[in-house]
């Protein structure tokens, strides 16, 4: 195996170096304008995209034919590997089909308006970090700035298959049954889709939530400014200090505030304070928008659907938002405390089994409190749900459990009221089931069987 592989190699590494000898002989004889002989505009298909996910998946096989040269392949990684070169494989060539992506519009008017010194664009509803950023890449080009966006996404997307296998091996999935796990999740999966299709920032978000997961109680610092970076990028995880808060963790919380000034100090440094107020002035518009878009599945928008079909009146329509997420919030609260009772999810003890306990429950207020509550906004659930999968014992609970994932992970996004709004029903649903679970001292039966079945498998393999 070992020969065959390394031949491999030294085949893959022939064919790349011939390939970019080529690419260096076009330009160097014929300039920039010499590549339009060599290739051709498809129809129907982004050029630069096209040619970034061939040289991707190119690359990710030498990587793959180098893991397996180096023996760094063993039974213990071998499924986590496996899917992670499946889902890199199958999102590059569902990535490479697409000619128009879409949200990353947003980000370079407001990129542009930064580089400009002018107020942010009126389409932007994040706080200024990303724009900040992005702003050094506005002189380059509108091109330039989109392939560099989808290129971080895609890396941020591979960094997310290793995180959730990080982050489930955190809550006591054995390695060899979080890789399947987490390679189905990502495999079909239509809130990941329509974010890497729209160029969004959801992924960078989630990726610093979990990092900071990962990194608490160990090291704090870090902890707490992956967060604050998460909220920097997308207001609404600001809702998971709660769990902090609980966990009485001060020093903690000290790092966090900290590192929250740090943050805002590098807009503040280069920009000025006044981005922070022209989003502020966004997101309050946001709040008062009187439209209804049947694949917004906020409760914002499912209830301002009354005002033209029951003709109530708006300032009612609002009141009735209000109080659902009053009791949204009321809710989520009374089963996070119950969770961390418990320790539902995390058996651990000393600091930081609050946290993990508290989290779950939190990441569905943080999704359904947002006014405007988007497809793709479902990423953010992900943990929510994956952590349900040790403790869903009856049949009837594995009955909710698949209806709230069809609705949130599987069905196709369309636009028919009310049906298109399972996406606000699913993470319900979920609140519900970790409410139940709660109530149960133990993992379920099922989960634990498979759980030692997976490493006992791992030792049988080791020991022949």
């Amino acid at each position: 195996m070992k020969r065959a592989s390394r031949s491999a190699l030294i085949i893959w590494a022939a064919i790349t170096l011939l390939v970019a000898t080529s690419l260096l002989v076009i330009y160097l004889k014929l300039g920039m304008n010499g590549f339009s002989i060599f290739i051709q505009q498809p129809p129907l298909i982004n050029l630069p995209v096209t040619l970034a996910s061939v040289a991707l998946l190119w690359l990710s096989v030498g990587a793959l034919l180098y893991l397996l040269q180096a023996k760094r392949i063993n039974q213990s990684n071998l499924l986590s590997v496996a899917g992670f070169f499946l889902v890199c494989w199958v999102y590059l060539n569902i990535l490479s089909e697409r000619f128009r992506y879409g949200d990353y519009t947003y980000y370079l008017d407001a990129a542009t308006s930064m580089y400009k010194n002018q107020p942010l664009a009126g389409g932007y509803f994040y706080p200024p970090l990303w724009a900040t950023l992005t702003q050094y890449l506005v002189p380059f080009g509108r091109d330039t700035f989109f392939m560099v966006l989808w290129l971080l996404n895609f890396f941020s997307f591979l960094a997310l298959y290793v995180l959730l296998l990080r982050i489930l091996e955190r809550y006591g999935f054995s390695p060899r049954l979080a890789a399947p796990i987490t390679t189905l999740f990502m495999l079909v999966n239509v809130p990941l889709l329509r974010t890497l299709l729209y160029v969004q920032i959801n992924i960078h978000a989630l990726n610093f939530i979990l990092l900071s997961l990962l990194l608490y109680p160990r090291r704090a610092f870090l902890s707490a400014l992956m967060l604050a970076i998460a909220i920097h990028l997308k207001a609404s995880p600001a809702v998971l200090v709660l769990a902090f808060l609980f966990e009485k963790d001060w020093r903690w919380l000290g790092w966090f505030i900290l590192s929250m000034f740090l943050v805002a100090g590098i807009t503040v440094a280069t920009n000025g304070i006044t981005p922070f107020f022209d989003v502020l002035t966004h997101m309050q518009g946001l709040s008062l928008s009187e439209n209804t878009i049947f694949h917004d599945t906020s409760f914002d928008s499912f209830l301002r659907f009354a005002d033209p079909f029951l003709r109530i009146n708006l300032f009612w329509t609002r009141i009735l938002i209000y109080a659902a997420k009053a009791l949204l919030t009321a809710a989520t609260i009374w089963v996070m405390v119950q969770c961390a009772r418990t320790k539902a999810f995390f058996k651990g003890d000393g600091r930081g089994a609050m946290v993990l306990n508290s989290i779950p429950p939190l990441f569905i207020l943080m999704t359904l409190a947002s006014p405007v509550v988007w497809e793709h906004h479902g990423i953010f659930v992900a943990l929510s749900f994956l952590v349900l999968l040790k403790r869903l014992e009856s049949p009837s609970e594995w009955l909710w459990f698949g209806f709230a994932y069809l609705l949130e992970f599987l069905l196709p996004t369309f636009d028919f009221f009310p049906w298109s709004f399972g996406r606000l029903v699913a993470p319900l649903i979920v609140l519900w089931l970790l409410w139940q679970s709660a109530k149960r001292k133990d993992d379920s039966t099922l989960f634990n069987g498979l759980n030692h079945w997976f490493e006992e498998l791992h030792c049988v393999k080791r020991t022949a």
